[in-house]
């Protein structure tokens, strides 16, 4: 009779504790890869704009840009800062598009890569210049569910001045 017991008191527990497995997120990769490409293309439209307020929306409060030749720029008041110089320049135009996009399985995490084309004044001779190149920006979820950039990173494809072509 024990036995039998506790036969059933395992087979018991056993079942209790397959419900209780936590089942798995579903895969939103495809969902947060599509968000992301959205946001980049909403940030292209809002660069051309001039726009410090919307453009600096587009990263997290701790984020940081990581430019050629200077110091990198972190938080945004700083990231405002240096849009608004950017802005100042009659001449900035700056698109880009991305070549590939994926998003952690997490949810939390979402990668860009692609080229930009920027326009700006030569400080030398006071005129247009465009830099083409690479970019990596990497985004996090924020808190409401809507993605920041927290590190964008540009490489131009230009040689440094003075270097051997």
């Amino acid at each position: 009779m024990l036995r039998n017991i506790l036969l059933v008191a395992c087979v018991g527990l056993a079942g209790l504790l397959g419900s209780c497995s936590k089942t798995a997120a579903p895969d939103r990769r495809d969902a947060d890869v599509k968000a992301v490409k959205n946001l980049e293309v909403a940030w292209v439209a809002d660069i051309a704009t001039k726009s410090v307020d919307k453009v600096a929306g587009y990263y997290s409060d701790d984020g940081s840009v990581l430019m050629p030749n200077m110091q990198i720029i972190t938080g945004k008041d700083n990231i405002k800062a240096a849009w608004k110089a950017s802005f100042s320049d009659p001449n900035f135009a700056l698109t880009f598009q991305s070549t590939k996009v994926d998003a952690a399985k997490s949810g939390d995490l979402a990668y860009s890569v692609g080229t930009y084309s920027m326009t700006l004044t030569n400080p030398k001779d006071k005129k247009p210049i465009t830099d083409k190149g690479k970019y990596l920006t990497v985004f996090k979820k924020q808190a409401d569910g809507n993605w920041k950039a927290v590190a964008d990173m540009v490489s131009s494809d230009l040689p440094l001045p003075g270097a051997a072509k």
